[in-house]
């Protein structure tokens, strides 16, 4: 990360590129991630958020661990964790709070988006305001 950078309230610090946008991760999403880089042996895995069009309402999410990051890449860090989003993707998530949820069921990253009008029932598709 590069620039000036601001910590938030939430205790998760955008790189200069993400222009006054913020996405939050939770303690518990940057320890899973943390978690992560450490069974797999490579401290610069992030966890990479893209928002593609289809889905069954619009527009779906795409979640994948990388440790790429391209030119128009915005970083959030928090704890040591890294999220990367890709410029368009941004405004799609902007204030959006991703989490690390387990249940009996299962565990999993989940997002919390504010842009979000209406989702399907997989968590992974959602139409905006």
């Amino acid at each position: 990360m590069t620039g000036t950078q601001t910590t938030t309230t939430s205790g998760t610090t955008p790189s200069a590129r993400a222009n006054g946008m913020l996405v939050h991760l939770t303690d518990s999403a940057a320890a899973r991630l943390l978690a992560m880089r450490e069974k797999e042996g490579n401290d610069k895995l992030m966890l990479r958020v893209t928002v593609l069009g289809g889905g069954c309402s619009g527009f779906q999410y795409q979640l994948d661990v990388t440790d790429d990051v391209n030119e128009d890449d915005v970083t959030f860090e928090k704890n040591g964790a890294v999220l990367v989003t890709d410029d368009i993707s941004l405004p799609f998530i902007n204030g959006a709070e991703i989490d690390f949820v387990s249940d009996m069921m299962k565990s999993a990253f989940k997002i919390r988006n504010p842009n979000a009008a209406a989702g399907c029932g997989c968590g992974k598709s959602f139409s905006t305001k």
